[in-house]
């Protein structure tokens, strides 16, 4: 009996240390090609032409963009002012009447003086993945600059890699964030998750008509 219980501990010990290195190991794999694509905005032009600019959604405070988010912003409407592109897209999450962050994030663009026709917003931008998912089959996009904080632009850029699309990232770490250590150990995960997915490509979770990025903005408007 003792050695029976001494083979399951060292198997469950061996099956947990092959776990964390394959979750590791997957973790570097996803950060290491795509590391080139984190580029300042001085750079953005050696990459060719861009479509739009995808900023990528976070937490509402009181329908107004959190730090994080606002941070995100403000460096999106900068390189639109460059003319780095022509469009800029806002992706979040917009599943319920109660909750809305891509509004929110048109209102900051245009008060800020970008056009809303130049403002498109996805509002079924529940995750990394659909966000980008749906920059290329709604929004049509081939050419993308991808504005989150670094730590994450990792992930949009794999997906964006492996879903056939021109990509580069700049990152919008203007400050310190509170539970940014938090962030980084589950991102390690979420790393894993859309390693994952990525290589069964599934459908968005919502789909619909395509709205392409050469058009007008305000038909996504939604009030």
């Amino acid at each position: 009996m003792k050695k029976k219980i001494k083979i399951i501990l060292i198997s469950i010990i061996v099956i947990s240390i092959i776990l964390i290195l394959l979750i590791l190991g997957i973790n570097c794999y996803v950060k290491y090609v795509t590391k080139d694509r984190i580029i300042k905005e001085d750079e953005i032009s050696k990459y060719g032409n861009f479509d739009c600019i995808i900023v990528l959604g976070a937490k509402i405070w009181k329908d107004k963009p959190s730090p994080m988010l606002s941070d995100r912003l403000d460096e999106a409407i900068l390189l639109y002012q460059k003319g780095l592109a022509p469009k800029i897209i806002m992706s979040g999450d917009h599943g319920q009447d109660n909750y809305d962050e891509v509004n929110p994030m048109k209102d900051f663009a245009i008060e800020k003086g970008v056009p809303s026709e130049n403002i498109f917003m996805d509002h079924a931008g529940f995750s990394t993945y659909d966000s980008i998912y749906r920059a290329k089959e709604i929004f049509q996009s081939k050419n993308i600059i991808i504005v989150t904080q670094e730590y994450h632009l990792y992930r949009a850029l794999y997906i964006a890699k492996k879903l056939g699309l021109n990509a580069v990232g700049v990152p919008a770490d203007l400050r310190t964030y509170a539970g940014q250590s938090y962030r980084e150990l589950r991102e390690i995960l979420a790393r894993d998750k859309d390693f994952v997915k990525s290589i069964f490509k599934p459908k968005s979770t919502y789909l619909g008509p395509s709205i392409p990025i050469t058009g007008n903005g305000d038909e996504t408007n939604d009030k």
